[in-house]
C-alpha cells in the first residue's frame, strides 16, 4: 500500500459531488504521499482546479452519468487508452449509494490498474481488487463525506482533516466586486445570496415563494438580495429580480466559477436549492439555508452552520432508480409541507443571529 505514488480518482458527477469527496482525496494524498489525478465531468472540472490536493485532471463525461452531451461508444476505448498511458498504481471509484461502480471499474480493469477500489452490491470478481459491500440505504445511511472516508480507510488511509477542500482565488473577489457593482449592487450595504437554479425539475422550488421571501428580506431586514445562477439560468434570475423589484439583482451568468466562489465566501448567508452552491458554501464556511428536495439524504451541508427545509418531489418526477424508490418507501414515508417564504426568512435570521453571536 505504501507504493501508491500515482492514484486515479473517478468522481464523474457534478461539482458538489467532487467537493464532498475532497476530504477523502486529501486523506489519500497525505497518507500515501501520492500524485492525485481525478477523472471528472465537464461540470466539475472547474472546481477540480481549485482543490489543492488534486494534481491532474482528466475531463470526460461518462455515458452512465447524466450529462448534457450524447456520449458515443468510441469514447470508451479513448478514455481507457488515456488512463492506461498514465500507469496508475491504484484507482478509487467514489459513488453515491444509488450508483453502480462496475462501469467505472471496467475502465480501470481494461486500463490494467493493479489496485481497484470501490463500493459494490454484487460480487465484482476480478473487476475490483478491493471492495466494500454497499449496504446503503438498506441497512444505514451516512453522509457522502463519511461514505467516501470509509472507502479510503478500508485501504489504509488515515483521516486527519475532515473539512471540504476548496481554494478561494485571492484575485477573484476584486473581479467580483467590480462586476456586481456595475450591476447596481452596493457592497457597502447588507446583502445575501438567493440561488434558485437547478439542473432537474424535480428539485425546483416555486419562483413565487423565492420572490415573496426576497421581498420580506428586503423590506423588513434591509438586505439586498442577489439572485445568482449560471448563464443558462439568467432568464430565471432576471424574472426573479424583476418581480421582486427594488433591492434585488439578477446575477445569472455574471460570475465565472472562481468569482462565484469568492461571492459566496463574502456572503453572510446563502439560500439555495440542493445543488453545488450548498457545498461551495460549506467549503468556505458560509452559513447556508438549503431548500432540500427529498431525493437523497446524503448531501446535506457538511460541517457548516445551516438550516434544511425539506419538501416533497412530485411522484411523477421521482427517480425510477430502485435504490431511490426504497427511500420513498422507508425514509421519506411521512410527507412534509412545502416550506413557506416565512420559513426561509426565519432560517436566514436564525443563522445571521448565530453568526453575530460568534
Amino acid at each position: 500500500m505504501a507504493s501508491f505514488e500515482n492514484i486515479l480518482i473517478i468522481r464523474a458527477d457534478n461539482l458538489g459531488d467532487l467537493l464532498m469527496s475532497s476530504p477523502a482525496i486529501r486523506a489519500l494524498k497525505q497518507t500515501f504521499h501520492s500524485r492525485i489525478t481525478v477523472l471528472t465531468s465537464v461540470m466539475a472540472t472547474g472546481v477540480a482546479r481549485l482543490i489543492p490536493e488534486i494534481d491532474n485532471i482528466i475531463t470526460y463525461d461518462l455515458p452512465w452519468i447524466k450529462s448534457n452531451e450524447v456520449i458515443g461508444a468510441e469514447t470508451i476505448s479513448e478514455i481507457v487508452g488515456i488512463i492506461k498511458q498514465r500507469s496508475f498504481d491504484a484507482a478509487f471509484i467514489f459513488t453515491v449509494f444509488s450508483q453502480n461502480s462496475l462501469p467505472a471499474a471496467m475502465l480501470t480493469y481494461m486500463a490494467q490498474i493493479p489496485i481497484r477500489v470501490a463500493y459494490c452490491r454484487e460480487n465484482p470478481y476480478d473487476l475490483l481488487t478491493h471492495w466494500l459491500a454497499d449496504k446503503e440505504p438498506y441497512t444505514f445511511i451516512q453522509h457522502q463525506v463519511e461514505r467516501d472516508f470509509k472507502l479510503v480507510e478500508f485501504i489504509g488511509a488515515q483521516i486527519s482533516d475532515t473539512k471540504l477542500s476548496l481554494k478561494v482565488p485571492v484575485e477573484a473577489w476584486k473581479k467580483t466586486e467590480e462586476g456586481v457593482t456595475r450591476l447596481g449592487v452596493d457592497l457597502s450595504k447588507r446583502w445575501l445570496i438567493f440561488h434558485a437554479g437547478v439542473s432537474e425539475k424535480k428539485r425546483e422550488y416555486p419562483p413565487e415563494l423565492w420572490i415573496e421571501a426576497a421581498k420580506i428580506i428586503i423590506s423588513q431586514q434591509g438586505y439586498q438580495v442577489l439572485f445568482t445562477g449560471s448563464s443558462s439560468e439568467k432568464s430565471l434570475t432576471d424574472e426573479l429580480a424583476f418581480k421582486t423589484g427594488e433591492g434585488s439583482f439578477s446575477l445569472g451568468g455574471a460570475c465565472k466559477l472562481d468569482e462565484f466562489i469568492a461571492l459566496i465566501n463574502q456572503a453572510p448567508v446563502a439560500v439555495s436549492v440542493n445543488t453545488g452552491t450548498v457545498h461551495i458554501a460549506a467549503a468556505v464556511q458560509t452559513p447556508v439555508v438549503v431548500l432540500y428536495a427529498r431525493t437523497n439524504p446524503q448531501h446535506t451541508p457538511w460541517q457548516v452552520p445551516h438550516a434544511i427545509l425539506e419538501y416533497e418531489v412530485p411522484e411523477e418526477l421521482r427517480s425510477k432508480n430502485e435504490v431511490i424508490q426504497h427511500l420513498y418507501k422507508t425514509v421519506y414515508i411521512k410527507e412534509v409541507e412545502l416550506p413557506s417564504a416565512k420559513d426561509i426568512v426565519a432560517a436566514v435570521l436564525s443563522l445571521l443571529h448565530k453568526k453575530a453571536k460568534n
